[in-house]
């Protein structure tokens, strides 16, 4: 294996975990990988979004929080962008910028983020030298 994988997920609020799920299994399945994410990502914002709680628990994963304005450190690493998103949160893609930040140093995005009419989901993948029990 190449490192941890990280799933990064923003979302409208109230968003249903059956929702998110969907979005993550499309994200693993057009990357070609049948592993799980071992955390999730997202906004400090969203983090107590139940859907989002929820399905963390179901897969038995840690959920990341990233506060918003360390998104914007990731702008150049993010491989879509949205101009609405960009307008409030700095960076092109929250999923992509959540995902590259809670892999850590050397990340590299394996999923651009895929995006449904309430989530968006990208995936990266931790480098695996560096890496520690967070």
């Amino acid at each position: 294996m190449t490192g941890t994988l990280i799933a990064g997920i923003g979302l409208r609020p109230g968003t249903s975990t059956q929702d998110i799920r969907a979005c993550l299994d499309d994200a693993l399945a057009q990357a070609g990988l049948a592993e799980a994410p071992t955390r999730i990502a997202t906004l400090a914002s969203r983090f107590d979004e139940p859907g989002l709680a929820e399905l963390a628990t179901a897969l038995n994963v840690a959920l990341v929080a990233i506060p918003d304005e360390a998104l914007a450190g990731f702008e150049a690493a993010c491989a879509t962008r949205s101009t609405r998103i960009a307008g409030l949160y700095g960076v092109g893609s929250v999923a992509e910028a959540a995902a590259l930040a809670a892999a850590g140093p050397g990340a590299v995005l394996v999923q651009p983020r895929i995006a449904t009419a309430r989530v968006t989901c990208a995936l990266a993948r931790g480098a695996e030298t560096g890496e520690s029990s967070s």
